[in-house]
């Protein structure tokens, strides 16, 4: 082919292209791999070598998409789902679960069991009866669900049906990926229950833990934002709005400085508690039953039943800019 000035272009056929830039010569391959693998001799937490299969993400999440079509069937549309064929969907959904979660646990347990080189432990067993467990645990999960639609209902003027609330609303599905997750979290599982929640807080933006305990009819208004900690514990009837945070005050450490793992750090909210936004509460502290907790307040003590707490609004300072914009223009 002939340029404008008749230089000859060539063409670069895909045939012709090297699978390598030509500077990357196996002397600089070999270079460049010493140079990564030495990163991995010390003990700082992101390798993963010698060891079992790590749970795998998506395998988890596909197993989730599973049991959260048990407990809202013919709603994902990924299957249509008749009355009359509803113990045969079910049992089949149910079948390969179940089979996918016990491998998954399996290998979670095998993870923990290398961590504190345990050599007595049959991970295979153990994760048969806590999938097992999960799946027992269900048809309450599922009462509870229809409680917290319930909830959704009767909290929000723009809920027109329970259709949209499960199909729609970032609170609801968060509240039910957490009620699976903090079943396998109270049969012991490692790693998966927090791949579980951490895949609905990317999703909806709401961060509940799994080892939170969280009681009947709850409803999580807008949701952006909320932070929910590990042991927190929040009764029935509970209503929070976006942006609220049930933190903790401090981290308690023992004598080397590490962090003292397992204590209760975090709030308690009895029956009927209504948190409005942005508000933030810190500490083992107690919301006495039927409180109402303002928008953007900051708390950390603990406060009776039917107590009702908010920030002193702010003064807003409000002047006409109409002479200013005159003058500007002049």
């Amino acid at each position: 082919m002939t340029g404008k000035a008749g230089t000859t272009i060539a063409r670069c056929s895909s045939n012709d292209r090297q699978p390598f830039p030509s500077q990357f010569t196996p002397e600089l391959a070999r270079e460049l791999t010493a140079s990564i693998c030495e990163t991995y001799e010390d003990e700082r937490g992101i390798n993963h070598l010698d060891g079992s299969n790590m749970p795998e993400r998506e395998e988890i999440l596909g197993i989730l998409n599973d049991i959260l079509e048990i407990l809202f069937p013919g709603y994902s549309g990924r299957h249509r789902i008749s009355r009359a064929g509803l113990e045969f969907s079910i049992g089949n959904l149910m079948n390969e679960a179940i089979k996918r979660l016990v491998e998954q646990v399996e290998r979670a347990l095998a993870y923990r069991c290398r961590l504190e080189s345990c050599d007595s432990c049959d991970c295979r067993k153990q994760a048969g009866n806590a999938a097992i467990a999960l799946f027992r645990a269900l048809p309450s999960v599922r009462e509870v669900l229809k409680t917290d639609v319930q909830a959704a209902m009767e909290g929000d003027p723009a809920a027109k049906s329970t259709d949209e609330v499960v199909i729609s609303y970032p609170g609801l599905k968060a509240i039910a990926v957490h009620r699976v997750a903090h079943e396998l979290h109270r049969a012991g599982v490692p790693l998966i229950p927090r791949v579980m929640g951490e895949h609905a807080h990317a999703t909806t933006g709401i961060d509940i833990h799994p080892g939170a305990t969280i009681g009947h009819r709850f409803f999580i208004d807008h949701g952006t934002g909320v932070v929910i900690g590990e042991t927190a514990t929040i009764g029935d009837r509970v209503k929070l709005y976006q942006g609220v945070t049930l933190g903790a005050m401090s981290f308690p450490k023992d004598a080397c400085g590490r962090l003292i793992k397992g204590v209760k750090r975090h709030p308690n909210l009895e029956d009927g508690v209504t948190v409005y936004a942005g508000a933030t509460l810190l500490g083992d502290i107690t919301v006495g039953h039927h409180s109402v907790i303002g928008g953007n307040v900051w708390l950390t003590e603990s406060v009776p039943p039917h107590t009702k707490i908010t920030i002193a609004p702010p003064e807003l300072a409000i002047r006409t800019r109409g002479n200013e914009a005159g003058s500007a223009n002049e």
